[in-house]
């Protein structure tokens, strides 16, 4: 019905707005018909012509005013009609937006009663669920009584048994005690040799340490004794040399000797001493050179074996156990230097008084300073 109302108004409207744009030329058309026809019929003086324009002014006028008022009457009503028109159109906004959710109430309500009924579906099939488990349950009630019964006399039986049980817990209660002061012992036993045990790691990587830095000294000092065997080797094959050479030269000087002693003897009978002298003084010329020669040699040993125990002693203070090795070392080097005094000095000096002979052997095992130095001395002077 509103939409009828609505289409009607705007079709009023629409005339009357039709009418208002048509009426000013009908009339003019009117008014130059009738003017026309006026004019065909009866002659017009100029007075009459003038109050005849008059009059059709007033009349123009008039109807121009009567005109004018009825379209601000038709305008008014045209507001007014337009005015309810969107009054009407707010209300049926309001009232389609209305239905609209009227109608989305109702579909929501469609769904709510499709889920009410499956629901109800659901419930009562969960109701015939039910009673078929009722009636499970109350056979199996039956059946539980009847277990409990025979659970009662079991009971019974298990009380019996638990008094019995209760006497034999009393009795393990106290071997328990028993147990846990055993168990103490044990438990301060296992502290000590756990204590004995991280005594004994502590001590193992203490040794392992030295071992290592034995280890260490061990390589550094395989190293220096394959160079000093390599020296020692070298020096062999000198003294060797030297040796030879001494032989040689003291087989010569022996020969020479002889020679000399069989000069001398021919000098002393012919009653030349002067010149057995002379040949006396270069024999021993030639023994002072030799023994200032093996001289040298014995101190250069001597200093090298010293720069080579100060190597030594300065290793062995962080690593022990050659203690008897480098006091032998120091004892020959000790017997050199008092070989080498004897023989810088000469047969005169009182160092060979203080030092037993060569063929003379220590009573014990240990060699002593003495017999060493005695020892050095007879093989300078082989």
């Amino acid at each position: 019905m509103i939409e009828y109302a609505l289409l009607f108004g705007l079709g009023f409207l629409t005339a009357a707005f039709l009418v208002f744009l048509v009426s000013p030329a009908v009339h003019r058309r009117i008014v130059w018909y009738t003017e026309n026809r006026l004019k065909a019929t009866m002659p017009l003086s100029p007075q009459e012509v003038r109050a005849q324009k008059d009059m059709v002014r007033a009349l123009y006028a008039a109807e121009n005013a009567r005109t004018t008022q009825d379209l601000l009457r038709e305008r008014e009503k045209s507001l007014s009609l337009q005015l309810r028109h969107d009054a009407l159109a707010v209300d049926a906004g309001r009232l389609a937006a209305e239905i609209s959710e009227l109608q989305a109430q109702i579909g929501e309500m469609h769904v709510e009663a499709a889920e009410q009924r499956s629901r109800l579906r659901k419930d009562e099939n969960y109701i015939s669920q039910l009673k078929t488990n009722l009636h499970i349950a109350e056979q199996s009630a039956a059946n539980k009584e009847s277990e409990l019964a025979a659970m009662r006399t079991r009971l019974s039986k298990l009380g019996e048994q638990t008094d019995g049980l209760r006497i034999d817990l009393a009795a393990r209660d106290t071997e328990a005690e028993s147990l846990k002061f055993r168990a103490n012992a044990l438990r301060d036993e296992r502290d000590t040799l756990r204590q004995d045990v991280n005594l004994l790691q502590k001590r193992a990587r203490d040794a392992e340490q030295k071992l290592t830095q034995q280890q260490h000294m061990v390589i550094r000092l395989e190293d220096k004794a394959a160079r000093d065997n390599a020296s020692a080797a070298e020096k062999e094959t000198l003294v060797t040399r030297r040796q030879q050479e001494i032989a040689k030269l003291k087989e010569q000087l022996k020969a020479a000797n002889a020679e000399i002693r069989k000069v001398n003897r021919v000098l002393r009978d012919a009653g030349l001493a002067g010149m057995a002298a002379e040949l006396t003084a270069e024999d021993t010329t030639t023994l002072t050179h030799d023994s200032a020669v093996m001289t040298a040699e014995i101190g250069e040993d001597v200093r090298k074996r010293s720069v080579a125990l100060a190597e030594r002693l300065e290793k062995a203070k962080t690593v022990t156990g050659s203690d008897g090795a480098i006091r032998e070392e120091i004892a020959s080097i000790a017997a050199n230097m008092v070989a080498l005094t004897a023989l810088n000095e000469g047969p005169s000096s009182p160092i060979r008084a203080l030092l037993p002979d060569a063929a003379e052997t220590s009573p014990s095992d240990r060699v002593s300073l003495a017999d060493r130095a005695t020892a050095v001395i007879a093989h300078s002077q082989r």
